[in-house]
């Protein structure tokens, strides 16, 4: 076995010692790219007689980085960012002032060494496995041009240009207390999965103006939005009514109006809604907002998930987090489904104040501050989200002819909704696109 040369062995053998060093930012190596860096130095500093487990070694760094559409310097800019540890977490809540300087000091400490880390470039790595691998090029340089768009990108700035990344401590500190970090830095849309937090990459991109009708719904619940993003106690809300009305989209589009605010989406599903209690624990205190969107809800008598919901709504012994709200959608006013069967008799022995219970039954949905109603959408206001959805489209044909047909589809298939209207406007305009404007034949029995 052959080692790298004593010039470059020593650099590897530094920078080696300087990434077990981290005493908080270890997360920042500890995904797919940050292996494949620690796994090159080390083929890098020991290799094998033909160079061929470093050259393994480089294929595998070089395409994480093209995974990640990142260059080695901008991936650990980014990961430093999001990264999740004691420091990084007690920045969200305090000022810089307020923390402690021994958790100051640890985080300059592993800046300094992240540094060291970000200067050996792609570049220098080609060459070190050009040597050790006796090859007569250097192997291709993984680049791309960095993203200035971002949140980010004022401090990425000025983490390229420091000569000293311990000397940026404190505006790290305040990135991390505005924008927060790790799932919550890196995504606006999330759900609970399988007991964890998960991102979604692709939230759906509906907006506001995409939506007509329920005017007065939409502004109570802008409104109360507002309140969430402006620090006031925003009440929890019901969204009920007529499937297709546009509950949920209406929700989902807050998210896009929003989300340049600190607000994130978070959909919990109603068979885990027992979990609720403490998804609401992990966000409190976080700098962002947040509405945790529950679809379609409803309950089955004695269901284990009405408690867990009732506790968020009601709350405990436990102060509410002035950050969170919950969001949810029905088709049914009163969530707890309720037979005939329920309802106490005369001769009822079962339950002395059995219509306590039903009436708390009944009643659940009270415990949402604010219930907006969605009632099915009439001839009227049907064709006006068609032609609004058209304008959007950009689909030019005749009005009465627009009308027509899009009654036609709504009475051959799902009656007159906002999504049986946006149903119409995408086959028509995927016919128009195929067919002309001219010739397309709507076929409205399918």
């Amino acid at each position: 076995m052959q080692t790298a040369s004593s010039s470059s062995y020593a650099q590897v053998q530094l920078l080696q010692r300087q990434a077990a060093s981290l005493l908080l930012y270890q997360s920042v190596l500890q995904d797919e790219v940050g292996i494949a860096f620690l796994e090159l130095l080390q083929a890098i500093r020991y290799t094998d007689a033909d160079g061929r487990r470093c050259l393994q070694a480089y294929g595998s760094y070089f395409h994480a980085l093209a995974d990640k559409q990142q260059t080695w310097e901008d991936y650990l800019i980014t990961q430093i960012l999001m990264a999740e540890n004691p420091f990084t977490r007690l920045a969200q809540q305090r000022d810089f002032k307020d923390l402690p300087p021994a958790l100051v000091t640890a985080a300059q400490h592993d800046l300094q060494l992240l540094q060291s880390l970000y200067e050996c470039s792609s570049a220098i790595l080609s060459e070190w496995v050009q040597s050790v691998a006796h090859l007569a090029v250097s192997p291709v340089v993984w680049y791309v041009e960095p993203d200035d768009t971002s949140i980010q990108a004022g401090l990425t700035f000025s983490l390229h240009h420091s000569e000293h990344w311990a000397n940026v401590i404190e505006d790290l500190a305040n990135y991390y207390r505005q924008f927060g970090t790790g799932l919550f830095a890196q995504y606006r849309a999330l759900r609970w999965q399988t007991g964890q937090l998960i991102g979604i990459p692709y939230p759906d991109p509906v907006k506001l103006s995409h939506l007509v009708g329920y005017e007065s719904q939409q502004a109570a619940l802008i409104k109360n939005t507002e309140f969430l993003l402006s620090g006031e106690i925003a009440l929890h809300v019901l969204l009920y009514g007529s499937r297709g009305a546009g509950k949920s989209s209406l929700v989902k589009a807050l998210l896009n109006e929003y989300s340049d605010r600190h607000l994130r989406l978070l959909e919990v599903a109603k068979s885990d809604l027992q979990d609720l209690p403490t998804i609401v624990e992990q966000l409190r205190g976080l700098p962002q907002k947040f509405i945790i969107f529950v679809d379609d809800l409803s309950f089955e008598e004695d269901d284990d998930a009405f408690k867990a919901l009732k506790v968020v709504l009601e709350g405990n012994l436990t102060a509410r987090p002035q950050n969170v709200v919950v969001y949810a959608t029905s088709n049914r006013r009163h969530l707890i489904r309720e037979f005939f069967g329920d309802r106490p008799t005369p001769k009822d022995n079962n339950e002395i104040h059995a219509w306590d219970t039903m009436q708390e039954k009944l009643s659940f949905s009270d415990r949402f501050g604010l219930t907006l109603t969605f009632e099915s959408a009439d001839q009227k206001t049907y064709l006006q989200i068609v032609q609004h959805l058209a304008s959007q489209a950009e689909i030019n044909i005749d009005q009465q002819d627009l009308e027509f047909q899009a009654l036609q589809w709504a009475t051959r298939h799902n009656g007159r909704s906002g999504r049986t209207a946006q149903q119409f406007i995408n086959y028509l305009k995927a016919e128009i696109s195929l067919f002309g404007e001219n010739n397309h034949k709507l076929d409205i029995k399918s």
